[in-house]
């Protein structure tokens, strides 16, 4: 791609991160953890989110040195122990944020497939695309991905019980395996999940 087509795309994937995060402020707020707002994070501002490596200096390298993308806004700060019900919440919260990105690319792609001849389409299938990828990959089970969190409070998993392996794969062990994960299976499902909300 050229410099303009990797700007936009980073523009598309770190906007739709920001909504990501926003939605889990969102949710523990509802939950009754008031952490993310007092830390000035229930906004879309993306300067609230905007972590300097994770956000510009590294995915814009991997983008413009080697086509590829991998990068991450600020996490939003939780407390637990605040929530009404600590494992529900755990799970709302967690849902949220995939929630979020699913959200998006069904409401962008319904345009698509019911106004195919919008010139803004060949761009609103990217932003489609990206959200898909973010929904899928933060789902799955690898901390500190949110599916790792959502599976731990949906199986009720004692997370002192078994600390030593979440700690071995909060290490970068664990993105790693999830990168993995992520090229080699997700592909087929983001080109099913496309098909289907574009309806192409």
């Amino acid at each position: 791609m050229d410099i303009q087509s990797n700007l936009f795309l980073y523009v598309i994937i770190i906007l739709s991160a920001i909504v990501h995060e926003y939605a889990h402020a969102w949710a523990a707020l509802a939950q009754g953890d008031s952490t993310a707002k007092y830390e000035g994070r229930l906004t879309l501002n993306p300067m609230a989110h905007i972590d300097l490596w994770g956000t510009v200096i590294m995915p814009l390298a991997l983008l413009f040195l080697f086509g590829m993308f991998f990068g991450y806004a600020k996490p939003v700060p939780i407390n637990p122990y605040n929530f009404r019900n600590q494992r529900w919440g755990m799970i709302w919260v967690s849902v949220a944020g995939i929630g979020a990105n699913f959200l998006l690319a069904i409401v962008f792609g319904l345009v698509i497939r019911f106004w195919p001849g919008f010139f803004l389409n060949p761009f609103l299938a990217l932003i489609v695309m990206v959200n898909i990828w973010l929904g899928l990959f933060n789902l799955l089970p690898f901390p500190p991905l949110d599916g790792s969190k959502l599976l731990i409070a949906l199986a009720d998993i004692n997370v002192r019980r078994y600390s030593k392996a979440i700690e071995f794969l909060s290490q970068p062990i664990g993105i790693i395996v999830a990168i993995f994960v992520a090229m080699t299976f997700l592909p087929y499902v983001s080109r099913f999940l496309l098909r289907l909300i574009i309806g192409a």
